[in-house]
């Protein structure tokens, strides 16, 4: 049986600092947002005909999947996070970069989370129009920036560390 690796001070501090900041910005842009965008009710190019800012409530999940099912996503957003939480700070993610990526997940969720709660929707305003793709947020890059480095971590973590984890599995 594996003994639980320790993370350091430092590991913490990191970890904390970009689910805290992680959220902070994720909730600055959103107020931002709704202040200055909603209003207008129109969308504000920033580079024309690739990419603009457009205030959308969204009620659903992802590309508005599930609309008026906040139940559902306050569930099991509450549930992962908490599952993450644990997994990051007692230990077990393998690497520094690997935690990484579990911290922006974590703030992304929370960042929408906080939304769902407080709002009963949540804030979306990126609009990369260039491809025609649903507006997004903060939020949801951090998730999807954090699924991408935690794909990444897990591709390049160390043989031996591969090795640990298979036999972990195993027993």
């Amino acid at each position: 049986m594996k003994i639980i690796e320790k993370k350091s001070r430092t590991d913490y501090v990191i970890y904390t600092a970009i689910i805290l900041g992680g959220i902070l910005l994720d909730q600055l842009t959103k107020w931002l947002c709704a202040k200055y965008l909603a209003p207008l009710g129109e969308s504000v190019p920033i580079i024309k005909g690739v990419l603009q800012l457009t205030y959308v409530e969204n009620t659903g999940a992802a590309f508005g999947i599930l609309k008026n099912h906040r139940w559902v996503f306050l569930l099991i957003s509450t549930l992962a996070v908490l599952g993450m939480n644990l997994f990051l700070y007692f230990g077990h993610a393998p690497t520094r970069l690997s935690g990484i990526a579990l911290s922006m997940i974590i703030s992304g969720g929370i960042g929408n989370m906080i939304d769902r709660s407080v709002l009963g929707y949540v804030v979306d305003f990126i609009d990369f129009c260039l491809i025609d793709f649903a507006v997004f947020n903060g939020a949801d890059s951090f998730v999807c920036v954090g699924c991408g480095i935690l794909i990444l971590a897990i591709l390049i973590m160390p043989p031996e560390k591969k090795k640990e984890e298979k036999n972990d599995a195993q027993s």
